[in-house]
């Protein structure tokens, strides 16, 4: 706190503002100097109210300890000068009773007499009070089921008694009833007493949050899968990081630990990684430890203690090490809990807990699925896929593997990547000696081959930096080697791979982040005399690469061919990058040569990938019908003589084709069969990935979004595996905007959760724009599920950030007219104006017509509602800002894809004078709206519109200015015309409301 409040007006808004705050440090921290201002005022309401704020912030903050002395303090104050507590301060001091005895309970060098006596002095209190003692019941049936006895009697004489005003709130107790029936074993029952909390009926700050935790095993044991795993989802994002419901997390990692989900238990726990040293309430903590420890004793089980693991802070776990701490630690707190009670309860507890067995093999609980042996992945690295089929093992000696990964690499045969990367671990490792065989070659050709075959990985991944590097360094190990041949096909990779590069880094972003909210600006060209610089330097390689062939003898067969092939390709990204027609000749020229070539010297490979390429330049030229001939050529090619491995990628081709041309059935069909095809071979060999992802293309076609969502998470996960993060992070954006659509909120939140949680975001390696979208989307996702506090804060924050966006601010305007309606929803009309104005002034930079107008009406129209009259100026200030945006959007001749502008914001003017009372303007603007709509015909789309405007202006007129003759005239007239057009659905609103006005006459 800057500076201590100087007057109890001052002294009331820090506290207020303290309450705004989220409970942990800070928040305590700030009450603590309250106190301290509160005490220098002769006045003691002042300190009152701040030591029960302070009392509050430690009970929620997990700080059991201190809770209890400013309490004392509170108490003592309350009992030396009564008349400063009114009613409603009296009723907190005694509710807070039930919090010291809590908080006492918790703490196990607290003496069970003193936790008996302290439940003495609540019971006299009360009674002296007049208070009803439910409350005291309540409380000494928690201390029973805390000790382990008597619980039956204690629970019985709690919950027979009828409630008071100090009583728990419904939420809470049912929990606590709950909870009775599961540690008397009635699984049953307890999830019957729970339903109103776990169906959101009854909700408290706590709950349903608490109950959830609880309840997850339970649902599982009882069968009710998929709810638990909805729950667990719901229920994870109320407690996490929150160090007063610490056991609560613990029992979502147990959860995770019993269901096959231990790398996601692994990553809420590091999420977590605070309540190791945030949670001074030694039973939270022996709750979370727990479930800790279930985790990990799973993981561990798995054979996977080597792993990383978050714990305690000063220095870095794995699981076994941090399994072992923990064990220790609990087994100390529940034996110092059970020496305080006199019984065995924790420890019995605890043993219950760590011996369960898993109750599910696997249960899919996010959209992001995840492995154990992915937990420590570096970002960028590539992770070994599961087999789809076995590759022969690897027991033939070192030369016999070169042999083979010779042989299949010239064949281009998938098999030969794992031979290259079992061979990279055997030259790799410190004990390797080069043999001495002439078929084996000098080890600078094994590097040199090793080093291609990495830089063919980077080019896949679009590193192509990186790739070109390798192959000019595989090069030059060609050329030590003495062999010419393989260096010159080494130049020509890196020749196209150089030319390949992006002119900026984010050339690639600029061109790839999903829908929604563009990159980080256009790439510079670099245009140079009127071409661009990726065509220059795509028309420069190919020249490079047709010297280089000329220079180059002792061209093998296989060489020459990729020479070939690389040369065409070289063409056919200049045609993709200049899509300019008089491309093309020169395309089919090159790619004629590999055909004819490939033929003569029978190269299946390269025969295949001639057609490829002749397809590609056909479709990308917008022949459509030739491409698909050749593609159909193609198949039938691959068919009959192979080889099989390219059949996945042609059938995707042709999907592809079968794709634009508004064939999505043919286009599911064939990537139905290229998925089936695929599992036959390594998925990066056959782009896996790329399959997965149109076929949820061709599944939204169809109107199939779940099995859209299916193959989209597919495709990013395959991507993450072959270490290509950004097309990964863009699947994954695309998956969470369609889980929001298909009304999944919880399942988007958690796996947006998850990616922004991995370390290279954390570390701002990715492209800020995608991880923009990323963060965009998931507030998104908490407003449509009603968390609106977190969705305001989120989207204030990319406000902030946008606003530097100089190369992009129509992505601020979306994002501050966005912010500002959150802001309005909240009745923060003031902090609404000003994202307002930075949306219009970024909108002025960049337009965002509609987008910009629909914002402004929803502002006009929640401050018009809200405020009524009082907010008249307002919105009409708003609709004011609207209509300037109509009108430029008019004067750029732009055309909105839903609503005319005119008619919506003429309809919104009126709307915004009916919550205002001001009828008659409301009327006289909805007869503007009716005339800008014009009359409905039967073809057109805009009779609903034009039926709700008569609609709305009839219960002006009928209504509330009590003219019902005009208003049924407008009515039966509309009734008529709709009628005649065949617009029956349309009239039903306007003859339910003709007959009420009928019956008021």
């Amino acid at each position: 706190m800057p500076t201590a409040p100087q007057t109890t007006d001052e002294l009331y808004e820090e506290l207020q503002a303290n309450q705004r705050r989220p409970y942990g440090r800070t928040r305590t921290v700030t009450a603590e100097e309250l106190v301290d201002a509160a005490e220098r005022f002769e006045e003691t309401l002042p300190l009152v109210r701040a030591l029960l704020e302070l009392q509050e912030a430690y009970t929620y903050g997990s700080e059991p300890r201190k809770s209890p002395v400013a309490f004392a303090r509170l108490l003592t104050l309350f009992d030396e000068q009564p008349d400063v507590f009114d009613e409603n301060l009296r009723h907190l001091v005694f509710w807070r009773f039930k919090w010291v005895a809590a908080a006492l309970r918790a703490l196990p060098e607290i003496p069970r007499t003193s936790l008996r006596q302290w439940l003495t002095e609540m019971r006299e209190r009360y009674e002296k009070a007049g208070l009803g003692l439910q409350p005291y019941y309540g409380q000494a049936y928690r201390l029973a089921a805390h000790v382990g006895e008597d619980t039956d009697l204690a629970f019985e004489l709690w919950a027979a008694r009828t409630r008071t005003p100090l009583s728990d709130c419904e939420a809470c107790e049912i929990s606590e009833r709950a909870l009775y029936h599961l540690a008397s074993g009635d699984d049953e029952r307890a999830l019957r007493t729970w339903e109103p909390v776990l169906a959101g009926k009854e909700s408290c700050q706590e709950e349903p949050a608490r109950s959830i935790a609880h309840a997850l095993l339970p649902l599982l044991r009882a069968g009710h899968t998929d709810r638990a795993r909805e729950l667990h989802l719901a229920g994870y994002r109320g407690c996490r990081r929150n160090p007063s419901m610490s056991g609560e997390v613990g029992r979502h990692l147990e959860f995770c630990a019993l269901t096959g989900n231990e790398a996601r238990g692994l990553e809420l726990l590091a999420e977590n990684r605070n309540l190791f040293d945030e949670v001074d309430s030694p039973l939270e903590l022996l709750d979370f430890l727990n479930g800790v420890e279930v985790l990990l004793r799973r993981v561990e089980q798995l054979g996977h203690g080597e792993l990383p693991a978050a714990g305690f802070p000063g220095r870095t776990w794995t699981v076994t090490g941090l399994r072992a701490e923990v064990h220790g630690r609990a087994d100390d707190l529940a034996a110092r809990f059970d020496a305080r009670n006199g019984t065995t309860a924790h420890t019995d507890r605890r043993g219950a807990r760590l011996g369960r067995a898993p109750l599910l093999e696997a249960l899919e609980l996010t959209l992001r699925t995840r492995r154990l042996d992915e937990v420590a992945v570096v970002p960028g690295v590539p992770v070994a896929a599961p087999a789809a089929r076995a590759v022969a093992a690897f027991l033939e000696s070192l030369p016999e593997l070169v042999a083979r990964a010779r042989a299949l690499d010239e064949q281009g045969h998938p098999d030969a990547r794992a031979c290259w990367t079992e061979l990279r671990t055997r030259v790799t490792a410190p004990d390797y000696t080069h043999p001495d065989d002439p078929a084996v070659g000098p080890l600078a050709r094994l590097r040199a081959d090793l080093l291609a075959d990495e830089a063919s990985r980077r080019g896949e991944r679009d590193d192509f930096t990186e790739a070109a590097a390798l192959y000019e360094e595989a090069a030059g190990l060609y050329d030590d080697a003495g062999t010419p041949a393989h260096a010159a096909l080494a130049r020509a990779h890196a020749v196209l791979a150089t030319a390949e590069i992006p002119p900026q880094t984010s050339a690639r972003a600029a061109s790839e982040t999903p829908s929604g909210l563009p990159a980080d600006g256009a790439a510079d060209t670099g245009d140079t005399d009127g071409i661009p610089a990726e065509v220059a330097a795509l028309t420069a390689a190919h020249a490079a690469m047709v010297r280089l062939h000329a220079e180059t003898s002792g061209l093998a067969p296989y060489q020459e061919a990729r020479l070939l092939r690389l040369r065409a390709t070289a063409l056919g990204l200049r045609l993709q990058a200049s899509r300019s027609d008089g491309h093309v000749a020169a395309v089919l020229h090159e790619v004629g040569l590999l055909h004819d070539f490939a033929t003569r010297h029978d190269i299946p490979g390269q025969i295949a990938g001639a057609l490829v390429l002749r397809a590609h330049t056909f479709a990308i030229s917008g022949d459509l019908p030739a491409a698909a001939a050749e593609t159909d050529a193609l198949l039938d090619r691959l068919e009959a003589h192979g080889p099989a491995w390219h059949l996945p990628r042609a059938l995707g081709l042709r999907a592809r084709l079968r794709l634009g041309a508004q064939d999505a059935e043919a286009a599911h069909a064939d990537l139905g069969e290229a998925l089936r095809l695929a599992a036959d071979w390594p998925a990066d060999a056959v782009d896996t990935a790329r399959l997965h992802g149109d076929l949820a293309e061709a599944c939204m076609h169809l109107g199939r979004p779940d099995e859209a969502l299916r193959h989209l998470t597919r495709s990013a996960e395959l991507n993450l595996r072959r270490g290509d993060r950004f097309d990964a992070y863009c699947a994954y954006s695309n998956a969470a905007t369609l889980s929001v659509d298909l009304g999944r909120v919880e399942d988007c939140i958690a796996l947006l959760d998850s990616l922004l949680a991995e370390p290279d975001v954390a570390a701002g390696e990715p492209d800020d724009r995608l991880v923009a979208q990323l963060r965009l989307t998931r507030a998104r996702a908490l407003r449509a599920g009603e968390d609106l506090k977190a969705a305001t804060t989120e989207f204030l924050a990319l406000a902030a950030e946008s606003a530097g966006w100089d190369d992009d601010p129509g992505s601020h305007a979306m994002i501050a007219a966005e912010t500002a309606v959150l802001l309005a929803e909240a009745d923060e009309f003031d902090r609404a104006r000003e994202a307002a104005d930075q949306a219009l002034a970024a909108h002025a930079r960049d337009p965002r017509h509609e987008a910009l107008s629909n914002c402004l009406r929803e502002l006009a129209r929640l401050q018009a509602r809200q405020q009524g009259s009082d907010g008249l100026a307002g919105a009409l200030a708003f609709l004011a800002d609207a209509g300037r945006v109509a009108e430029g959007a008019h004067s750029a001749g732009y055309e909105a894809h839903g609503r005319p502008l005119d008619s919506a914001l003429a309809y919104e003017y009126g709307r915004v004078h009916a919550y205002a009372d001001a009828y008659e303007d409301a009327l006289a603007a909805l007869e503007k709206a009716l005339a800008l709509i014009g009359e409905p015909g039967p073809d057109n789309g805009r009779a609903g519109e034009w039926a709700e405007c008569v609609r709305f202006a009839a219960a002006m007129e009928g209504v509330y200015l009590e003219r019902p003759a005009p208003a049924l005239a407008r009515l039966d007239a509309a009734v008529s015309r709709l009628t005649a057009l065949g617009h029956t659905e349309e009239t039903e609103p306007l003859t339910s409301l003709a007959a009420r006005l009928r019956d008021e006459e």
